[in-house]
Formats: C-alpha cells, sequence, structure tokens
C-alpha cells in the first residue's frame, strides 16, 4: 500500500480508538479490528467520495488492506500454527511433564524455579520470539507445580526477551539495528556495529528490565497491584490461570490423564527449533521441530502415524484467536503508515527537544509510537533517520541518543498488548493478551520511571 499524505492530529485517531475500547472492553482483537475500520473510513474520507458509494468505497479499501496484509502474514500464519502444533504434541505425550521432572532437580522451589525461568530468557537471546516459545512452553509445567500464576511467568518471560536480545549484538534485534545504523552518515568512519556496541552501556531500560525481575523474585522489591493478586489467587486456590479460564469447566484438569514421557521427547525438538532457528528462520523451525517431535513419539508408540494430521488442525485452531489478533494487529500497522502517524508525530516534538532532553523525550516519544502502532523495528527504522542527525548538530551523546530510540523499542515489545511479542508469550503460557497487559504494566511501570530519570542526568552530565 502506498503512504498517503500525512493526516496530521487525525492520524492519531484509530490508535486512541483501540486503546480507549481495549481498556472498556479488555478485549485486544475486537479493539483493533474496530481501529482498523475506523482508519479505513478516514482515509477514504480523505478522497472526496460521497453518498451511498462510501459505505462500499469504505469496505473495497479495507478488504484491499486486509487482502495484502494476510498474503504478508502468511510466513506467521504458518508459524503460529506449527507453534500451536509443537505444544500440542509436548502437551499431549508428556514430554513437557517428562522436562519438568528433570528441571524441578534444580528448580526444586518456587523461587529457583522463577530464578531458573529467568536464567533460561538470558540464554536465548537470539530471538525474542524463540525466547518466549522456549521459555514460556519449557516452564509451564514447573511454575504450575509450584503453584506460579500463568501472569507471572508471564511477565518474567517477556521482561528478559526482547531486552535480552537488544544487549548482545548478534541477536535479531542487534543486527537489525545495526545495519540501520550503518546507513546513517553521522558516525564518522564506525561501522553500525561498532556504534552499537558503545551504545550498551546506556540502554537502561534494557538493563533495569532485566534485572528488576530477581528483585521481584526475592522479594527485594515486593510484589504490587494486580499481579499481587494474581500470585495470591495462584497460592491460595492453586488456580494459575485468571478466573475466565476455569469458567464452564474449562480447565487444565482435561490432561490431567496425561503421564510424563522421556524429556528427551522436550529436549531434542527444542534444540531443532533453537539451531534451525539460527541457521534459517523461526516458521521453518517450528515445523521441523514439530516433526522431529511427532517421528520421536511415533517411534515410541506415544502416537500413531495418523494421528500427524489431526494434531496439526488441534494445533492450528488452538492459535486461531491468536492468528487473528496478529493480522489485525499488522493492518493497523498499514492504516497508522498510510496515515502518516510515526512521521507527524515525530515532527511536532522536534520544536520541543533540547541537547539535555532529547534522550529522554526520544525515549518518551519513540516508546509512545511503539505502544500505539505495535511495531517496533518498523518505528526504529524512521526514528534512527529523524533522531541522530538531530543528536548531532544539538551535539547530544550519539550513543545515548542510539540507546534512547532502540531501548524504547523494547519498551513497545514488553507493554504493547497487541504486538506479536506479547502475543507471542501470551500464547506460550495460556492467557490472554488483557491479562498479561493488566498485570504487567504496573510492574514495566519501575524501569521506565528509572530509565527517564537516568536519560535525564546523563542527558544534563554529558550537554
Amino acid at each position: 500500500m502506498e503512504s498517503v499524505a500525512n493526516f496530521g492530529w487525525i492520524s492519531l485517531i484509530p490508535v486512541l480508538i483501540v486503546i480507549i475500547i481495549a481498556i472498556i472492553t479488555k478485549k485486544a482483537a475486537e479493539s483493533l479490528i474496530i481501529g482498523t475500520f475506523v482508519g479505513a473510513a478516514i482515509l477514504v474520507g480523505s478522497m472526496g467520495v460521497s453518498g451511498i458509494s462510501v459505505v462500499g468505497k469504505w469496505w473495497n479499501t479495507w478488504f484491499d488492506f486486509l487482502l495484502a496484509q494476510i498474503g504478508a502474514s502468511a510466513i506467521y500464519i504458518v508459524m503460529f500454527g506449527m507453534f500451536g502444533t509443537l505444544i500440542r504434541l509436548l502437551d499431549d505425550s508428556g514430554a513437557a511433564l517428562g522436562f519438568a521432572e528433570i528441571g524441578s532437580k534444580v528448580a526444586n522451589s518456587r523461587k529457583k524455579t522463577l530464578m531458573f525461568t529467568w536464567f533460561l530468557g538470558l540464554v536465548i537471546f537470539i530471538s525474542d520470539f524463540l525466547n518466549a516459545l522456549g521459555v514460556g512452553v519449557a516452564m509451564r509445567s514447573l511454575t504450575d507445580k509450584w503453584k506460579i500464576s500463568r501472569e507471572y511467568l508471564a511477565y518474567v518471560v517477556n521482561s528478559v526477551g526482547a531486552a535480552a536480545c537488544i544487549l548482545v549484538p548478534i541477536s535479531s534485534w542487534g543486527v537489525m539495528y545495526s545495519s540501520q545504523l550503518d546507513k546513517l552518515d553521522v558516525f564518522g568512519e564506525m561501522s553500525g556495529v561498532e556504534v552499537y556496541v558503545r551504545s550498551i552501556p546506556f540502554m537502561f531500560y534494557a538493563w533495569i528490565a532485566i534485572f528488576v525481575v530477581p528483585l521481584f523474585i526475592l522479594g527485594i522489591i515486593p510484589l504490587f497491584g494486580p499481579m499481587k493478586k494474581a500470585e495470591e489467587r495462584a497460592l491460595k486456590t492453586g488456580k494459575v490461570f485468571p478466573d475466565w479460564h476455569y469458567e464452564g469447566e474449562k480447565t487444565e484438569e482435561l490432561n490431567a490423564d496425561v503421564k510424563p514421557s522421556s524429556a528427551w521427547n522436550f529436549i531434542v525438538p527444542m534444540i531443532v527449533l533453537i539451531a534451525v532457528a539460527l541457521l534459517a528462520n523461526i516458521t521453518l523451525a517450528t515445523i521441523l521441530a514439530s516433526l522431529i517431535c511427532f517421528i520421536m513419539l511415533c517411534a515410541q508408540k506415544v502416537f500413531k502415524p495418523a494421528q500427524l494430521t489431526s494434531k496439526i488442525i488441534a494445533g492450528f485452531g488452538d492459535m486461531f484467536y491468536v492468528i487473528v489478533l496478529i493480522i489485525a494487529a499488522f493492518l493497523l500497522q498499514d492504516f497508522n503508515s498510510a496515515l502518516g502517524m510515526t512521521p507527524f508525530v515525530i515532527e511536532i516534538v522536534k520544536p520541543l527537544l533540547s541537547p539535555a532532553l532529547l534522550p529522554a523525550v526520544t525515549f518518551i516519544v519513540v516508546a509512545a509510537l511503539a505502544f500505539g502502532t505495535g511495531s517496533f523495528w518498523g518505528v526504529a527504522v524512521i526514528s534512527f533517520p529523524i533522531i541522530m542527525p538531530l543528536a548531532q548538530a544539538m551535539d547530544v551523546n550519539l550513543y545515548l541518543a542510539v540507546a534512547s530510540v532502540a531501548t524504547a523499542t523494547v519498551f513497545g515489545s514488553q507493554a504493547c498488548f497487541y504486538s506479536d511479542s506479547v502475543t507471542v508469550v501470551a500464547a506460550a503460557t495460556g492467557i490472554r493478551n488483557m491479562d498479561y497487559a493488566k498485570n504487567s504494566l504496573p510492574l514495566i511501570g519501575i524501569p521506565v520511571v528509572l530509565t527517564l530519570v537516568l536519560n535525564l542526568i546523563l542527558g544534563f552530565a554529558l550537554a
């Protein structure tokens, strides 16, 4: 889709509507779809169409965007569907329980289980998707055993995911951002990788987001707000899921008759998942990991070959809502781009910037854009070419400016309830996106506040 001229303040309307409806209804997919309807209406309104033809033009515009996005999102549809299949195989075969028995020898207490979850997140730093898939699925049975709420599990997993990735230059995030910096003519002879590495010490949000987790786990910082209530519910009643999960007898007891199988049925597919994701891509990784897992289970006569199709169908069925959500989120990004939302927001804050305030204001604006659009790399791609020459002209520390943009997108990854990152984490931990947002956002506020304070201090100190 070609971008339409900048719509100014009107470009903010779809995102604002999505956030307001999501807060009121606590439904992410529905609010996103309504936001895309509004985006299409704004575009059609700018075309001068009148009369009854407005409805037809509006529908055609929205549907054209949808068809284009479905085609562009085909790889995500396959990835999430096969992710659902892999989870089905690991759960229904008892492989996840078998791994849990091995892990329980190390994670033999509530705190150790949470710390083990945190540690795994640091180890799997290549991709935030891979991090959520591997850690979320691996730790579900163990955290359930110790009556740890799924909301808390999701928070721990997602607090480490993108934050760990952004701090490692060879991760998917590091490679992407280094390549963008390489294209900018503001760093002299330095390569994008060198600039990126020098910016890592200034990536305060990522560092704090990671290390605040053990402080919560060890009780140094007590849990508060909805997360505290979720943990009290899990400890007192044994209900690790939010209350909606238990309505109509829809409980985890459906798998109560599953017995643990060999831990290798979990470990080998996970090794395949990580190796193929590193060498190729995560979509192929989920397909091959599912296939290897199924072959191993058939060889042990846990499943019959004829059951493969039913497991694939069931897996895609489990992920149907997730697939709808991700397509709707990407569709909203398309309308935001067509309305010129991101460039408009950046342009209006330019006059407000001063050398000392630029790092903090950059973090706030880019974080708001990342949260509002659900597009993190996309926001970074637009922001770097605008912010970095501005920082150079104002004689602002360039590494601090790079870190402000980069970590603001990490915040978006952790906070935006309809983003692909949160969607993966919610799917891996078996909760809804809004469950994650309700419980995690108050905790995420701590690294946000500390990051702003540090950006202000260094902004004035280095100005």
